[in-house]
């Protein structure tokens, strides 16, 4: 996309990062035209994504960005650090797990509020979550 308004970095680096990216995301969802039920999924997953990256990822960065595909449009949030990954994906993506810091969402809570999740990670590597919420 050519128009820079439509994509926002955010590093995270503190908790009131996390907040940054809560009222970023909730922005950008209302430009694309989110439902408010929508929206607030998009929120909610992007607050946990941000607070793990800040917890156990030892900071980051958030990049937030219109997209489109065909006609309808959406939000998509990159989440990036460079801390020590995750070792057991599996364990992270059961539903109901949590290492005990965060919402209590874990990522398969994360997951399974947007309509896209891809999440890149290797011990000692870091890790890369990206999701995408489409309008409706």
């Amino acid at each position: 996309m050519t128009d820079p308004s439509a994509r926002e970095d955010i590093p995270i680096t503190a908790d009131e990062d996390v907040v940054r990216v809560r009222q970023v995301v909730r922005a950008y969802a209302q430009r694309a035209k989110l439902g408010l039920v929508d929206q607030t999924k998009l929120v909610t997953a992007t607050s946990e994504l941000a607070r793990n990256t800040l917890i156990y990822g030892g900071g980051g960065t958030a990049t937030v960005r219109l997209v489109t595909e065909g006609r309808r449009q959406g939000v998509s949030a990159r989440f990036h650090d460079e801390g020590p990954g995750i070792p057991d994906t599996e364990l992270a993506l059961t539903d109901g797990w949590t290492s005990g810091g965060g919402m209590g969402l874990g990522l398969s809570g994360a997951r399974r509020l947007v309509d896209e999740f891809e999440l890149d990670t290797e011990a000692g590597r870091g890790t890369t979550v990206t999701v995408v919420k489409w309008s409706r």
